[in-house]
């Protein structure tokens, strides 16, 4: 006859050991509700402080080019060009980045002697540890005037696409979206490269194994386990690689010149990005209302994180390997 399942706990699984589980699982919940906590008062915080100025702006907030915020009685502010310089100085730097990364990190992983890809390895993560000031003024002084001549060259032959056309800043002196755009692909390119080397080694030996024995190439091995396997790794290190480059400050602030008139989506535009306006009126920040524009600027671009995040979740297929 059938014997009714026993109630008792298993061996070695007494009312303690029940009772530290519950407990585990508990504080690991609790650590995780924190996070989501933190991140939605931190929201709740700046939507609170930017609304009183939103609602005294007398310009638009998201068509306008403006931003005046000298008179509190007079706000005139908008987000228009700092979205453009912020998004179209990212994307630039992902660009250039991403596809250097990968090669790097496939050819740590792949193809380098293992005594040449640990001192390479190190070498890549310690440019990681350089300041942010030390690549503003690198780019400033060595990078922006060496790409003068590039940036005309294109300028003058592919001003047919919106991307080389004339901008609002004269490229003499390279302050330029094309130079920060470089500057900050070389502050993001060892964060995706770190990232796409763990992943890239995570690749199950089997999987190559298996491709070997089919009599698959060196690239077929990398180009059918390798990269499926670390695509959304990939793709989680672009993303961190992003974040930095939409929050980077001083070297941007340093790099790129500043314009009196509106961008055109040219990357020979000039302007701030959301993190460096806000930096460079830190020192005015003593009024309520001229200091909630520049919060409800830094409200726009936490909100772009998120929405970038979701995105890269998505390519991801909700999943990191690794």
């Amino acid at each position: 006859m059938p014997t009714e399942p026993s109630t008792k706990p298993a061996a070695g699984r007494g009312p303690k050991k029940y009772g530290a589980e519950f407990a585990f699982r508990s504080a690991a919940t609790a650590a995780g509700g924190i996070i989501v906590a933190a991140i939605a008062l931190i929201a709740l915080f700046l939507l609170i402080r930017a609304w009183p100025s939103v609602m005294a702006n007398k310009a638009s907030f998201f068509t306008s080019t403006e931003f005046n915020t000298s008179d509190a009685n007079n706000l005139r502010f908008g987000i228009k060009d700092l979205f453009m310089v912020t998004v179209l100085s990212s994307l630039f730097a992902l660009v250039i980045a991403v596809p250097i990364g990968v090669g790097i990190a496939l050819f740590l992983t792949q193809y380098s002697p293992k005594a040449l890809a640990r001192p390479f390895s190190v070498v890549v993560d310690l440019l990681a540890a350089v300041p942010s000031i030390v690549f503003g003024l690198w780019g400033f002084l060595v990078v922006a005037p060496k790409l003068e001549p590039l940036q005309t060259f294109l300028n003058s032959h592919l001003s047919w696409l919106f991307l080389f056309s004339d901008g609002n800043v004269s490229i003499a002196g390279g302050g330029t979206i094309f130079t920060a755009g470089i500057v900050l692909a070389v502050m993001i390119l060892p964060i995706i490269t770190s990232v796409s080397r763990e992943v890239f080694g995570l690749t199950p030996r089997s999987h190559i194994e298996a491709a070997q024995a089919l009599g698959a190439t060196k690239w077929e091995v990398v180009r059918l386990t390798v990269l499926p396997f670390g695509r959304s790794g990939v793709v989680a290190g672009s993303m961190l690689g992003l974040g930095r480059a939409l929050g980077e400050t001083i070297a941007v602030l340093i790099v790129l010149r500043t314009s009196t008139k509106g961008g055109q989506w040219s990357l020979f535009d000039g302007g701030y990005t959301f993190a460096s306006k806000i930096a460079s009126a830190a020192s005015e920040f003593s009024s309520k209302l001229p200091t909630g524009a520049y919060i409800a600027a830094g409200f726009v671009l936490f909100a772009l994180t998120f929405v970038v995040n979701a995105l890269a979740r998505l390519a991801a297929g909700g999943k990191v390997n690794g």
